[in-house]
């Protein structure tokens, strides 16, 4: 297998994926590391590599690398020959939470060896300037946009997940955001922040679109009518209770494309990846993802 890692990782992270490696070798895994040398070098590694004997090319890292290694395999000719696997070393490892695979290391060497592999459908984005990228769990706008483009490298090193609780906070008193024009399918609407979901969870465990699922090729867009003061308090707290979809000023449409006009950043999978205005839309192209087997009784 192959397993595109960043080599420049804190030494918790670098810990966790030397477990990994360990397990994987002592199982008779033959192992092949590539580090990244700089932003989007994932992509271009998993784009340009050939497959090894297994087909199975892993990513090591957040859901950012994730989402990297994911564009170079579509953009691979032989795609349809490679599984992608995952070493979660995230801050929210919102894609392991969604297949169920914790952070045991031997757990993880499992699936990569012998897990389920499964068809994932990838989002693409579409900017104004004819750049596009993939994304595998979400692509927001508004408000939570605005958060992860608030939150510097450094910052997230040193406070993890504090570093979006700090500049939603400062956000939230802020205030100020105005309606964004969206269209999912053709069909014009408004909100204050928009959530293009691939699968359920957002931020890490918390599901936020409890019926989008990631072997279907369509959306689940999450509207949400206000941002910024006490709204987004009370939005963060149904989050966290998994009722935010059901809470009033919040709409879910399913949708294959979707266009966000306004002025902003987009983030994508917890990275800033475009200005807006955007197009989304549902790639035909499968992966396929090793997730963990099913434990029998």
């Amino acid at each position: 297998m192959i397993v595109i890692f960043n080599p420049t990782a804190g030494p918790r992270r670098s810990a966790i994926l030397d477990r990994v490696l360990t397990a994987l070798r002592c199982a008779g895994a033959e192992v092949d590391l590539r580090p990244t040398a700089c932003p989007r070098d994932a992509t271009r590694i998993a784009e340009t590599l050939t497959p090894p004997a297994d087909g199975l090319v892993v990513a090591a890292g957040g859901d950012g690398t994730l989402s990297e290694v994911a564009d170079g395999l579509l953009r691979n000719s032989l795609a349809r020959e490679l599984r992608l696997g995952v070493i979660p070393l995230g801050t929210a490892n919102v894609l392991a939470h969604e297949i169920g695979l914790g952070r045991n290391p031997r757990a993880i060497a499992s699936t990569l060896l012998a897990g389920v592999p499964k068809p994932l459908h990838a989002g693409r984005i579409h900017a104004a300037d004819g750049a596009e990228r993939t994304f595998l769990m979400m692509a927001g706008a508004g408000f939570d946009a605005a958060v992860v483009a608030a939150v510097t490298p450094e910052l997230k090193r040193f406070c993890g997940k504090g570093a979006y609780i700090l500049h939603t906070l400062r956000l939230a008193c802020r205030g100020g955001f105005g309606d964004l024009d969206v269209r999912i399918d053709g069909v014009a609407m408004k909100a204050k922040s928009v959530v293009v979901c691939n699968g359920c969870h957002y931020g890490g465990p918390y599901r936020l679109a409890p019926a989008a699922d990631l072997s279907r090729a369509e959306f689940e867009v999450v509207l949400i009518d206000a941002a910024g003061g006490f709204s987004t308090f009370a939005q963060g707290l149904r989050l966290m209770l998994g009722i935010l979809h059901r809470a009033p000023g919040v709409r879910i449409v399913r949708g294959r494309e979707v266009e966000i006009g306004g002025s902003g950043p987009l983030q994508a999978d917890g990275d800033v990846a475009a200005d807006l205005p955007v197009r989304v839309s549902a790639s035909e192209v499968v992966l396929s993802l090793m997730t963990p087997a099913p434990v029998r009784a």
